[in-house]
């Protein structure tokens, strides 16, 4: 399963054996994700911030950038004059 991030720290910690002081609160699910990691059950490569898909759900977007992302979802605003 491919999990795509756009967070280089989130990557790191998920892939270093080193335990992260800064990771206290997640300990559990980054032992989780990391053993999923070494089965090799799990991928989690990059993607840059403006091609991640997920965003349109949490965060505000730009027009442009929404109707980039319904196009590559193929989904189509049902309200748009024809």
């Amino acid at each position: 399963m491919l999990l795509y991030c756009d967070n280089q720290a989130a990557r790191e910690i998920a892939n270093n054996p080193v335990q992260h002081d800064q990771t206290k609160h997640i300990e559990i699910d980054r032992h989780f994700i990391k053993e999923k990691l070494l089965l090799k059950l799990v991928d989690i490569p990059f993607v840059r911030s403006s091609e991640q898909l997920a965003d349109i759900l949490t965060h505000a977007v730009l027009a442009i950038a929404l109707h980039k992302v319904l196009d590559k979802l193929g989904l189509e605003d049902i309200f748009a004059p024809t």
